[in-house]
């Protein structure tokens, strides 16, 4: 819907039918020593035409209009189809809200039902919430609902851990009496799985970590789900690259309790960080304490196939008390376009595109540590991401490079103070052979 501004008579009568006879004393309650005085500092109005040419000029101002990036760490630039933007924005998707009332929402519930199913088989999990805000509030309520569960108090982190997911597990238990506790890495770049092994114990709830990891290396998660449970802990798996289940084995299938992360690669633009689409998918025994809201298949009393909403443990639906969390948002637009993406490639595709992720980034990688003084930080297997140490100042790099149109990576320095002029390295389908010799070769003068 465009926007239309009010006119003078309807201002009139919206004061008029509260009460009130003026703006001035609508707003009198705001003291006037706070009060704006004079007009905005901003330029009058323009021509349509005019407003056209004006944002055509500053985008000419643009050194590099296109930048080539090698950004990752949990957002991921990725080819989305056309069908995934036409379906999407049909009428009859453009405001899909809960949906509330069955018989006039089964589109959106069928969405919702395709979505769950293929995440369960991408996760190797029985069931699958209908999406959460993202992967690092994803992550937060993983730790809760563990908690619920067992009714334990201490959760082990491992440090390779999106370092914002962390904080967003800090925040959230901050106040409830959950203790957290990091578990640090090896020099493969995976969990260590002796020092979590000795941190365990009858008070740790679950162990929760990433995989593939913030550093792009893949863990074990067979191992740590096997020593969690032998402590009778749970463990919860968080997967930020999602594109790497095309080719991974799901951690479900690998003892693990709870599965969360973020969706956006599938069919979802990076779009300067968002919006993004969180995701859990869990054993069917949890289903009581799983956040969010699931969609169940049945059949109507005419014996036609149906949607519903089976399970809404949100506070909006039951006692406040007995909910599982206060998400309000069943993120059905991004869920829709996850769908689309999904169904488009089916299972051959995904493998394919996860495939090309993994040789894409081992030739960068190859290229970029023949490079003089240029390192491979951690040793294990990995997919996408990789961290590379540098000889010279990761700032001075990367300022070089951006001005040459190239942005080299995400430096690790400022969430890892031992990892000294390391950056974390992101290549996908959408970098061509041509793009990496590019990035190599670039980087090669600036090091010289």
């Amino acid at each position: 819907m465009s926007y239309i501004s009010l006119g003078d008579h309807e201002k009139r009568d919206m004061l008029e039918k509260i009460g009130v006879s003026s703006l001035e004393e609508l707003f009198q309650s705001i003291p006037e020593s706070i009060k704006l005085k004079h007009p905005l500092k901003v330029p009058g109005p323009l021509a349509e035409a005019d407003l056209q040419a004006y944002f055509e000029d500053l985008a000419a101002k643009n050194l590099y209009p296109d930048y080539l990036s090698f950004l990752g760490g949990g957002t991921y630039a990725h080819f989305i189809p056309a069908v995934v933007d036409y379906l999407s924005s049909r009428g009859e998707f453009v405001s899909p809200y809960t949906p509330y009332q069955p018989e006039v929402s089964q589109g959106t519930l069928q969405v919702i039902f395709e979505f769950q199913t293929l995440m369960c088989q991408l996760t190797g999990m029985d069931i699958a919430n209908a999406s959460l805000y993202d992967g690092a509030s994803g992550a937060a309520e993983a730790v809760l609902m563990a908690s619920r569960l067992n009714r334990r108090t201490k959760v082990l982190t491992a440090r390779s851990l999106h370092p914002h997911y962390r904080e967003t597990i800090l925040t959230y238990t901050r106040n409830l009496g959950i203790e957290i506790e990091e578990v640090g890495y090896l020099g493969s770049g995976q969990l260590n799985l002796e020092e979590m092994d000795t941190k365990l114990g009858e008070d740790v709830s679950v162990v929760i970590f990433q995989t593939p990891n913030f550093f792009g290396v893949v863990e074990d998660a067979a191992k740590i789900s096997e020593l969690a449970h032998a402590q009778k802990a749970l463990s919860a798996a968080v997967v930020t690259e999602p594109v790497s289940l095309g080719i991974l084995e799901g951690p479900g299938n690998l003892g693990v309790d709870i599965i969360t992360g973020e969706a956006q690669s599938f069919g979802l633009p990076v779009s300067f960080g968002g919006p993004l689409l969180g995701f859990m998918a869990c054993h069917k025994e949890f289903i009581r304490q799983l956040p969010g809201r699931i969609a169940g298949k049945t059949k109507d009393v005419e014996g036609k196939t149906g949607f519903v909403l089976t399970l809404s443990t949100r506070e909006q639906h039951i006692r406040r008390e007995r909910a599982t969390s206060n998400i309000c948002t069943n993120q059905a637009l991004c869920m829709l376009r996850a769908a689309i993406y999904l169904e488009t490639l089916g299972k051959e595709g995904l493998r394919e595109l996860a495939w090309h992720n993994l040789q894409k980034a081992a030739y960068a990688r190859e290229k970029l540590c023949a490079l003089p003084g240029v390192k491979l930080r951690f040793s294990g297997n990995g997919f996408n991401e990789f961290v590379l140490e540098f000889p010279k100042a990761w700032s001075e790099i990367k300022t070089d490079l951006k001005a040459q149109g190239v942005i080299p990576g995400l430096g690790v320095e400022e969430y890892y103070p031992e990892l000294k002029n390391c950056a974390l390295v992101c290549v996908t389908e959408v970098h061509k052979k041509e793009d990496i010799d590019r990035f190599v070769s670039r980087l090669d003068e600036v090091l010289k």
